[in-house]
């Protein structure tokens, strides 16, 4: 599995790994249960007679059983082999009935028993899987307290040999990695009982060769919950798991086991209290819930003169914002229903996967002209999904076969260990948890994000995982299937210059912020002044507006029209986006009563628009000038000089 065999053979596991009740190897669902020394039975070298271990844990009525040494097994009679397929998400009652195979790394001979032995690395051998009896599967109706029907959507996922046949494909519902080609011996049986089971015949989860334990722990669970889900998905708040392995409480325990889905779940009737819980949505999928930033109000008035070189206004004017209570709830555009259909006649299927269902658009021809000017205006929710796929395309230059292929890529990946796995699953939870989707622990919408994440984080050695990737992906995910998330984060990465904004030093951030004092120190020089003068930086404020593309500093429904015009302009819309805040806000910044605490506060806050098209309009003007966009490009390039020359120390704010 990990090279040839001589390697292979050097690999060892040693006994004292699982001895150590610091360094135990919790497999199980988070604090359900957890291993508790179960090697116990030896005193010296532990010797194995079989090729690989295997722990049962099939869905079982009974209680936990007293853990043995999982390394004995009993034998299974009518076994025989069968082909590795990746599981299925759809639960349906009769799977429920398979069996679930947790293949552990086989033992070495002539393993040494000392206590503090390090783990070194695990081995395994590929090979053919055990055919359990065939259930058949029975489709059940999506859970509407789940999710919102207009954010997900979910498909079979195909295998990897399959990927290149253009249909949707569904994340994975398990990590797997090759398993033993031999079945043990008869042994004493050992089953350890708990609350998975999938719909595929086996979950095979190994550490790879090297992987941390506790990264392991994380996405074994992540793992392990995709194939059952959890209770209440959308509703309750979920049970912590990863977080919580070591001597736990028997009521802990209890509690993490009813968290665990069943197939009941999804057809049970929703009480009352769910449906006026989720009866409170706004059209995003988001709670009514309070939020404790700082909201300001970002008027329009300043908004209606276009970008110019202006001075400072009235000394006396307040060094103080508006302040808004709280986020005023999204409303559908007066005329969104006359753009839906603008947008219908404006856009083409150009492929269909092999249902019939539209898989890939474009723009028409004759309509081409028109898509810059109806980006700005708005694109109506329910042709985003669409009308972002097409910005991307164009502005990467790639189609529908390069999404297939990075779709293939996410599939692959989700097998791999990453060592970022632990901060991902410590980010995933705070993660836009205000949102239905993301709002249960280890709910689908957080499986999603930590899967997707993980994926991620293994594409670029150099980026790996930053936390300003967390709100990207689940604002995405609001609007595509985990694997087109993957391929959108890689060509967000490879095409929008994302790779510069997330690689150590955050070389992409230090050159937005240079144009962008520039084009303050042009446009507006006593601005320009007042920072200086108050020694800010701009990294002090506008670092977030860049990590996150500004998803953290505005409301929802202003990132997504800040985001559509992102897709079609590319990374100087932010630009533009942060001198438009600047701009709006000259006054107070050049107040005679302004300090440094007072600015960098204003600059921090949460920017509610009084009206969204003003600034989208403002920037859209912004953008349009040929002679200020050019000015732009050699910003940067000067940049690029002065860092390559070592001049760029004292440069910037």
């Amino acid at each position: 599995m990990y090279g040839d065999e001589a390697a292979t053979a050097a690999a060892t596991w040693p006994a004292s790994a699982f001895d150590d009740e610091s360094r135990q190897l919790d497999l199980s669902l988070g604090d359900s249960f957890s291993y508790s020394n179960f090697a116990n039975r030896t005193t010296s070298t532990y010797v194995s007679k079989t090729d690989s271990a295997y722990i049962d844990i099939s869905l079982d009525p009974c209680r936990f059983s007293h853990l043995v040494n999982p390394y004995e097994r009993s034998s299974q009679p009518n076994s025989r082999p069968s082909s590795r397929s990746r599981p299925v998400t759809g639960c349906a009652p009769g799977s429920f009935n398979k069996r679930e195979t947790l293949e552990l790394p086989p033992r070495i001979l002539g393993v040494s028993s000392g206590r503090n032995s390090p783990v070194t690395s695990c081995s395994s051998q590929a090979g053919s899987e055990i055919n359990l009896p065939h259930v058949p599967l029975k489709p059940l109706p999506t859970p509407p307290h789940s999710r919102p029907s207009s954010l997900l959507r979910q498909a079979d996922p195909p295998s990897l040999e399959s990927a290149s046949v253009p249909a949707p494909p569904q994340p994975s519902s398990s990590l797997s990695a090759p398993v033993s080609s031999q079945t043990p011996p008869s042994s004493p049986a050992t089953k350890l009982h708990s609350k998975l089971s999938s719909p595929s015949s086996k979950t095979s989860l190994v550490p790879s060769e090297g992987e941390d334990l506790d990264s392991f722990h994380v996405r074994s669970i992540y793992a392990q919950l995709h194939a059952t889900g959890v209770r209440g998905d959308g509703f309750e708040e979920g049970v912590e798991r990863t977080r919580a392995r070591n001597r736990v409480s028997r009521a802990s325990e209890l509690r993490a086991e009813a968290a665990v889905g069943c197939p009941s779940e999804k057809l049970r009737d929703l009480p009352p209290e769910e449906m006026l819980v989720l009866s409170s949505l706004d059209r995003y999928g988001f709670f009514a819930v309070t939020t404790h930033d700082r909201l300001v109000l970002l008027p329009s008035a300043p908004l209606q003169k276009r970008l110019s070189t202006v001075h400072a206004g009235p000394k006396t004017a307040s060094a103080q914002a508006v302040s808004v209570n709280s986020l005023p709830p999204p409303s559908s555009p007066l005329k969104e229903a006359a753009r839906i259909s603008k947008w219908g006649r404006m856009l083409e299927v150009r492929s269909r996967d092999c249902g019939g269902n539209a898989e890939s658009w474009g723009v028409k021809p004759s309509k081409a002209h028109k898509l810059r000017h109806r980006v700005y205006k708005g694109i109506p929710d329910r042709w985003r999904n669409a009308a972002w796929e097409i910005l991307m395309n164009d502005f990467s230059r790639s189609g529908h076969e390069a999404i297939v292929r990075l779709k293939e890529y996410y599939y692959q990946e989700l097998d791999k260990p990453s060592s970022y796995d632990i901060q991902i699953d410590l980010d995933v939870p705070r993660t836009i948890s205000g949102h239905i989707l993301f709002r249960t622990r280890y709910g689908l919408g957080q499986r999603w994000l930590f899967q997707v994440l993980h994926s991620f984080s293994l594409r670029c050695s150099q980026c790996g995982y930053v936390q300003g990737m967390g709100p990207i992906a689940a604002t995405l995910l609001c609007y595509f299937e985990p694997e087109r998330v993957y391929a959108a984060l890689s060509r967000l990465h490879d095409a929008y210059s994302m790779h510069a904004i997330f690689s150590p030093g955050f070389p992409g951030l230090l050159e937005a912020i240079y144009v962008q004092e520039r084009i303050m120190q042009s446009k507006m020089p006593d601005v320009y002044a007042a920072f200086k003068g108050h020694m800010i930086s701009t990294t002090s404020y506008a670092t977030k507006w860049y990590i996150t593309l500004f998803a953290n500093s505005v409301p929802f429904q202003t990132q997504l029209r800040l985001w559509d015009a992102f897709l079609l302009e590319g990374q100087d819309l932010f630009v533009a986006a942060a001198v438009a805040v600047v701009w709006v806000y000259r006054d107070h910044i050049t107040s005679s009563s302004a300090n440094f605490e007072s600015v960098l506060s204003l600059l921090s806050s949460v920017f509610v628009p009084e009206d969204e098209d003003a600034l989208l309009f403002w920037i859209e003007h912004f953008l349009g000038d040929k002679k200020l966009r050019k000015q732009m490009g050699n910003w940067r390039r000067e940049w690029t000089q002065l860092v390559r020359s070592g001049k760029d120390r004292g440069v910037l704010l």
